[in-house]
Order: structure tokens, then sequence, then C-alpha cells
């Protein structure tokens, strides 16, 4: 499923035979309250062409192999699933115009560990700001990262900087998040030239953006090589669902320090975490502790 909008999902059938093709359907009643997402994998019934004014009917949402999900703030207990089956979550932040909120992109990290996703962050408008300071601030998570840049009298982005993006979207579905202004859409177009997105532009003032996309949707790149799913800009990440075990997990040279030597329920944010020790002894860097510990503070709710 690719899109919603008004209770109809648009859905692509026959994918990777050749022979795809649109289809609009309706969720059917037997579904109950299971809600159908972009990126799930779905069964239809009815009209299946494609042609126009059909409608055919989802009976069954197939298991996911990942879910993206979010809460309203820490302390909502409601989740949202954003986005289904996708394996790399695509993280958008400006360099200026809006200022990086390294905060945001700690929840954010949280999210696509917590989902089984591996991260990417992308940082945008170099040109107006140096990327060295926040590249320097990720380095010790080993987060994968790509700069864009800006040129042209239109402010289209640079070739090469485009296709080193793609190289680390290619045979992927990727999810690209963050808040409005960031330039995500300006990205689509550059990765999908017909997708014809709409930028927005950033209030001087508030620093925000207009909400160019009101709602996900995903797009298969050129040549069928992998998908990316663009989300509507957001301003905030609750992570209420996230259990702190599912952050030191992705840590794999402190998680074997957790088994071992912290106490039960430990939160490895208090003096008595053995994680401190098994730093000392040598088995993991100070950077990646304090790596850990940004992440498991920002899902306690700590500001952005």
């Amino acid at each position: 499923m690719i899109a919603v909008d008004r209770g109809r999902y648009r859905c692509v059938v026959d994918q990777g035979t050749g022979d795809e093709r649109g289809v609009t359907a309706m969720r059917a009643r037997e579904l109950g309250r299971k809600g159908v997402v972009v990126g799930d994998r779905v069964a239809l019934v009815g009209d299946v062409s494609g042609a126009p004014d059909t409608l055919a009917r989802i009976v069954r949402v197939e298991p996911r192999t990942s879910s993206l999900r979010r809460t309203a703030d820490d302390t909502d207990q409601f989740e949202r699933i954003v986005v289904a089956n996708a394996d790399q979550l695509a993280i958008v932040t400006a360099l200026a115009d809006p200022e990086p909120r390294p905060r945001m992109i700690d929840r954010q990290l949280v999210a696509a560990y917590d989902a089984g996703m591996d991260p990417l962050l992308c940082l945008t408008k170099a040109d107006l700001a140096d990327a060295g300071p926040l590249v320097a601030e990720y380095a010790p998570l080993g987060v994968p990262f790509v700069v864009t840049r800006r040129g042209g009298d239109r402010g289209e982005l640079r070739g090469g900087d485009v296709d080193e993006l793609r190289g680390h979207l290619a045979g992927r579905t990727s999810v690209l998040v963050g808040h409005s202004g960031v330039g995500k859409s300006t990205l689509v177009n550059a990765l999908v030239p017909d997708a014809e997105r709409a930028v927005s532009h950033v209030n001087a003032v508030t620093g925000r953006g207009r909400h160019t996309s009101s709602s996900a949707i995903a797009l298969e790149l050129p040549g069928g090589d992998g998908w990316i799913i663009d989300t509507p800009g957001v301003r905030s990440f609750g992570l209420a669902h996230v259990e702190p075990e599912h952050v030191v997990g992705a840590f794999e040279d402190l998680a074997e320090g957790a088994a071992e030597r912290c106490p039960p329920h430990c939160d490895h944010l208090r003096e008595n975490c053995g994680l401190d020790g098994w730093v000392a002894d040598g088995h993991a860097s100070r950077a990646r502790l304090d790596s850990l510990r940004r992440l498991l503070a920002s899902r306690e709710g700590e500001p952005e």
C-alpha cells in the first residue's frame, strides 16, 4: 500500500512481474479496528484491474517485518504506526534554516533502533553551514551519513550529493523523517523527478516550515531500485512505547556489559550502573557510553 487519502487506499499490485498497476481500495469491514498504513502488504479482492472508477477491498494485512512507531508525547500510551515494512530510517536534518535539533535526531534514532531499522543521517543545506560539528557529534554511534548542498539559480541539489544519497537508498525501503522545512521534499524531487512534491519555505521568525506533505506516500526510485516513503513534517517524536533494552541492544559492545555487570532493572543512567566499569576496563569507549546515555535520556523526556 503506497498512499491513503480520505479512506481510500492506493495499492500497487503484481509488483516485480512487469505488469504493475495501481489499484484503489477501501478497507473491508471484517478487518475491524486493524489499521492499514503505508508500506503494508495487503490482500485484495474485488475489481483489481486498476481501471478508472473501480474499487477493490483490503481483506487482510500481512505480518509486518518492521513498524516505525511514535506517540504524541512521552506520557501518551497510544502509539501510532507511521509506516510498515521499511528497513532504513533516513533522518533528514537541515544544518541551518532551520537550525538542527540534536534531541529530535536522538529520538528518531531511538525509534529506528526500536523498530529494527538501520538509521541514516541526511544533513541538508550544507551550503549554509558546516556539517563537521554535527557529524562529529554522532560519529561515536557509527551512524552512516550523507551531506547535501544546493546550487544553481533555482536551488537544485548538487548531482554528486544526490548520487551519494541514491547509493545509500538503493535496493532498500527507506522512510524520510524530519521536521518541517528541512528539505525532505527537495530530496524527494531530486530522487524521483516525477514526484513533484511541494517545497516549503521556513518562517524566518518562528523557524517553522509549512507542512507540505499531509500524509505518508511511498515512491519507487527510478529503475525500480528501491522505495522511499516521504512523511509529513513533525515537531515532536514521543517514545513512550520504547523499552530501554531495545536501545541498549543496538550497542553490541555495551549490551554484553549491561548483561554481565548491571543490577536488575538498571536504567544505565544512575551511579550504580555497571557500564562505567565495563568502559573503564577497556571493553568499549566512553564516547559510546555517553551516546547511549544521551539516547536513553532522550527517551525519558529530556527537553529537545
